[in-house]
C-alpha cells in the first residue's frame, strides 16, 4: 500500500515527466515492432492477420464511441460517467496496441488496390490518422495521469480541461480516419500483400498499409 501511495504521490507531483517516460516507452514498443527490433510476437497466419484487422476496427469503433460519450457526459457535468467512459476508451486503446503490435510484428502488409484520386485521398487520410496517433500519445497520457491523480475539484483548476479537449479532438479524428481507411482497404477496394521494406509516408516503414 505504501508503494502504491508513493507512486501516486510521485505521479501527482510530476505528471509531465511521468507522461514523457510513458510516451517514450510507447514509442519504443511501436517503433521496435515496426522495424523488427523487438521480436516479441510469433508469426501469424494470413487468416489471423485478417482477423486482427477486423478486431482492431471493432476496438477502435468502441473506443471512439467511449470517447464521444465521455465528452458528452462532461458537457453535462456528469464527472463520474465521464471518468468511466474515458478510462474505458483508454483501456480499449491499450487493447488495440497489443493487437496492433502483434499483427504488425507477426503479420504482413496490405496495399490498397485503388488507384488515382481514390488512392491519394486514402493515403492522405491514412497519413493524418498516423500523424495524429503519434502526436496524441503524450497529450492523452497527460490527461489520464492528471485524471487519475487529482480530485474533480482540483482538475477544474488544472490543465486537464484544456488538454482533455485537445486529446479528445485529436484522438477521435485519428480513430475515425482509421476506421474509414480500414473500410476502404478491407471492404470497398480490396488489398494485396505488399513486400516488406518499402518506403512509405513520413519515412516510417510499412505503417500506412498495415490495417
Amino acid at each position: 500500500m505504501a508503494v502504491v501511495d508513493s507512486v501516486r504521490t510521485g505521479a501527482r507531483r510530476h505528471p509531465g515527466p511521468l507522461t514523457a517516460v510513458l510516451s517514450l516507452i510507447g514509442y519504443v514498443l511501436v517503433g521496435g515492432a515496426l522495424y523488427g527490433f523487438l521480436p516479441l510476437f510469433p508469426p501469424l497466419s494470413d487468416a489471423t492477420v485478417n482477423l486482427f484487422s477486423h478486431l482492431i476496427a471493432v476496438i477502435n469503433t468502441l473506443a471512439l464511441s467511449a470517447l464521444l460519450a465521455g465528452f458528452y457526459f462532461i458537457r453535462r457535468g456528469d464527472v463520474r460517467r465521464h471518468r468511466v467512459a474515458m478510462l474505458t476508451a483508454f483501456v480499449l486503446i491499450l487493447a488495440f496496441l497489443v493487437v496492433y503490435l502483434w499483427k504488425t510484428g507477426g503479420g504482413f502488409e496490405k496495399a490498397i488496390l485503388a488507384t488515382g484520386t481514390v488512392k491519394v485521398v486514402y493515403l492522405v487520410m491514412l497519413a493524418i490518422h498516423i500523424g495524429l496517433s503519434v502526436l496524441a500519445v503524450p497529450v492523452v497520457l497527460y490527461a489520464v495521469v492528471l485524471g487519475l491523480t487529482h480530485t474533480p475539484a482540483e482538475l477544474r483548476d488544472s490543465l486537464h480541461p484544456r488538454v482533455g479537449r485537445i486529446a479528445v479532438a485529436a484522438w477521435s479524428l485519428s480513430l475515425f480516419l482509421g476506421i474509414v481507411t480500414y473500410v476502404l482497404l478491407n471492404h470497398v477496394y480490396g488489398w494485396e500483400v505488399r513486400e516488406m521494406g518499402a518506403l512509405v509516408l513520413l519515412a516510417v516503414p510499412s505503417v500506412p498499409w498495415r490495417r
